[in-house]
């Protein structure tokens, strides 16, 4: 037996194990410290949109959790793509923090990241907003079965609006009449357009998002015919979801908090705790019953799980629709 060589060995394990107790004494320390500056949030959005005035109620709930400010910076564009860019390039320490959703997925198979949710570690799920099917008040459907009939009847002559090519409101509506069996005209307007021109009877269905319905719908201009979403809207808590109509579809449209992948798991633990903290807020909840989104936390070990089902989801859609060009 070569006793020298099997000295180096055992010292070098000693010397590994040295610094791998090193390096994690290291970790814990920063961690407990963290966070001692400023972190940052990133929101995909324009300053003043609903992503954004949500984001800035959060940041600054979480500011006075965290002890340290929470600066929220926009940047907009690419379909969330430049903010997504921007973060995963970030050091992962917590330190810079996007305020995703599931354009996280659209964007990677839009061909506008070479990377997809993966890149990020999941901290918490902030909200839900529930997409519904309305159609203008006087029109003949009152429930989802006579609007899929109509459309089964008539292929391709129901027009049924959306926030854009390539949004949740478009891969939702595009996923759901597939689903169905049935083949509509999917028209892309801008988020401020395809309401006004549902009213105005240039198309005859649209799917979006609540907030900005609940007034049209309680004067009686518009009427939903169903919630697209794993739970009934509570601004139409008379409407049934797809799924109690007898249509297994749902399409939640979620917004969270994510960092970059490998940030470690105590200064997770600290973000998510201070996300819990803020979710439950009075000034939170008010905004939610204002622009139309549902409080909805979700800790990281539940928020990945939920991510990754809902890629999955956005995957096939995107593919059906056309519109997905990556693997």
């Amino acid at each position: 037996m070569n006793l020298a060589l099997t000295a180096g060995r055992r010292f070098l394990s000693i010397k590994l194990w040295a610094l791998a107790i090193v390096a994690g004494a290291s970790l814990h320390v920063a961690a407990q410290e963290f966070p001692a500056r400023p972190v940052e949030l990133t929101v995909l959005f324009p300053a003043g949109s609903s992503a954004d005035v949500v984001a800035r109620v959060l940041a600054d709930a979480m500011s006075r959790q965290l002890g340290q400010p929470v600066t929220v910076v926009n940047r907009p564009g690419a379909g969330g793509a430049i903010g997504y860019k921007h973060v995963q390039a970030q050091k992962p320490d917590g330190y810079s923090m996007v305020f995703n959703s599931n354009s996280i997925s659209t964007v990677h198979y839009s061909g506008l990241t070479p990377f997809d949710y993966r890149a990020f570690d999941p901290v918490a799920r902030v909200t839900v907003e529930l997409p519904v099917i309305a159609v203008k008040g006087d029109a003949p459907w009152n429930n989802l079965k006579d609007l899929t009939e109509y459309a089964r009847k008539n292929p391709g002559q129901l027009k049924v609006g959306n926030s854009g090519i390539g949004s949740h409101t478009h891969i939702t509506g595009v996923g759901f009449f597939n689903d169905q069996g049935v083949e509509v005209s999917h028209v892309p307007f801008g988020a401020a357009q395809v309401v006004t021109s549902l009213v105005g009877g240039h198309i005859d269905a649209i799917v979006q998002l609540p907030g900005a319905l609940a007034p049209l719908v309680r004067a009686g201009n518009l009427k939903v015919l169903g919630v697209l979403a794993s739970q009934r809207e509570p601004a139409f808590a008379n409407v049934p979801t797809a799924i109690e109509q007898g249509m297994k579809f749902q399409a939640d449209m979620w917004r969270g908090i994510a960092v970059p992948k490998g940030t470690p798991k105590p200064v997770v633990a600290k973000l998510e705790q201070a996300v819990r903290a803020a979710v439950s807020t009075p000034e939170f909840k008010a905004q939610g019953e204002k622009l139309g989104f549902a409080p909805a936390f979700q800790p990281a070990t539940d928020f990945g799980p939920t991510i990754a089902a809902d890629d999955q989801l956005l995957s096939k859609a995107m593919e059906k629709a056309g519109l997905k060009k990556t693997p």
